[in-house]
């Protein structure tokens, strides 16, 4: 079914089961039940026809709700008309009533504008069947509120269906967020290291220095096989549907140190914890390891002539601070342009109710400056 641009959609309409030709056998018995059994009916053919017409439009009422509405309540409306201009008397079907069945259909599984051509159908059935019969105000109005009920039941339903699955996409939307993020925090931080190292290599190679070009690519050789656990481990993980990667989940303020224990890497990566640092939430933990991890990786990739990086963790009563900085020269690369690492430090800390700053410091290199409540905010 086709819908407008920007229209919600309202699912797929499920495939035929058992129940939808007990439906069609109940609707085709009544229908036939009547014409045998009751005195007052005239046209006996046309109103079996008409039943069993009425009982086929059930099994396509969620494919071609509106053909369904069209056909069903069409015949209806000329079963009136025929009743009193030929006849000379007006008579309805119970059976009919099973129609309220395609009003339901209509607004659950067509479009807006099916559902408004379909409903200028089902009301224009009504008027003539108001006209043909002259009922009382009561009953005038009685059948009117049979007909928009459906009506307004699969309104209720179909709005349901689309919350849900938008939830779902919500859902989907931060998945596929926090997975790109946990990619880029990962696998800059090791790539980066791979390229420094690559470049030392080579410039000692290049000087005919074998046991430090050695000790490069051993450098590399330990962050190239880090970054293939941690990508098997993430993988394996989304495989197996089992939510967050542990190699994410577990990473913390014990871990910033590793940072710091690649070998002889520039600049020397330099870690002080201070304060209490026990009882941190895992999110608090697992953002001041990522935001470290970021700052550092930023550290290798711009910091100019940069020999140290420190890195400092403290946990006060209310807050956690943690505080990265270089030793690295002013000048052009110091200007740094906010990236996608950067974007993604600040929604983690603003996320846990935190702020975040980053900029040249007054001496000399950059600072990034991020501050943390220890507890969760109340909503």
């Amino acid at each position: 079914m086709r819908r407008t641009p920007g229209e919600p959609d309202g699912g797929s309409p499920p495939v035929r089961v058992w129940r939808d030709w007990l439906l069609v056998a109940g609707v085709a018995g009544t229908a036939v039940a009547e014409v045998v059994v009751r005195d007052d009916v005239v046209w006996r053919p046309v109103c079996v026809v008409l039943g069993v017409t009425l009982a086929l439009t059930m099994l396509w009422r969620r494919v071609r709700p509106l053909a369904a509405v069209g056909v069903g309540f069409g015949g209806l409306m000329v079963v009136d008309l025929a009743a009193v201009f030929v006849a000379g008397e007006h008579f309805s079907l119970y059976a009919s009533t099973f129609a309220v069945v395609l009003v339901y259909s209509l607004f659950r599984w067509g479009t807006s504008g099916q559902a408004a051509t379909g409903l200028a159908i089902v009301l224009l059935e009504w008027l003539v069947a108001v006209v043909t019969d002259f009922p009382g105000v009561v009953d005038a109005g009685g059948g009117l509120v049979v007909l928009l009920f459906p009506a307004a039941l699969g309104v209720l339903v179909r709005y349901r269906h689309i919350v849900r699955v938008q939830r779902v996409e919500r859902v989907r939307f931060h998945e596929r967020e926090m997975l790109a993020r946990e990619l880029h925090d990962t696998v800059a931080h090791h790539v980066s290291a791979i390229a420094i190292q690559a470049q030392a290599g080579r410039f000692l190679a290049g000087s005919h220095d074998l046991d430090g070009a050695a000790k490069a690519l051993e450098v590399i050789e330990g962050e190239a096989s880090r970054t293939l656990a941690e990508m098997r481990s993430m993988v394996g993980s989304l495989r197996r549907g089992g939510g967050t990667p542990e190699v994410f989940a577990q990473r913390g303020v014990a871990d910033i140190e590793g940072l710091a224990a690649a070998g002889d890497q520039r600049p020397r990566i330099y870690v002080e914890r201070r304060g209490d640092l026990d009882d941190l939430r895992p999110a608090v933990e697992a953002a001041l390891y990522r935001v470290a991890q970021e700052s550092i990786t930023n550290a290798k990739r711009h910091a100019r002539h940069a020999t140290r990086v420190h890195v400092l963790v403290d946990g006060g009563t209310d807050s956690v601070r943690l505080s990265v900085s270089d030793d690295g020269e002013r000048g052009p690369s110091n200007s740094r342009v906010p990236g996608y690492g950067l974007v993604g430090m600040a929604e983690r800390v603003t996320l846990l109710g935190g702020t975040l700053e980053a900029g040249p410091s007054p001496d000399h290199g950059w600072t990034v400056h991020a501050v943390i409540p220890t507890r969760e905010a109340l909503p």
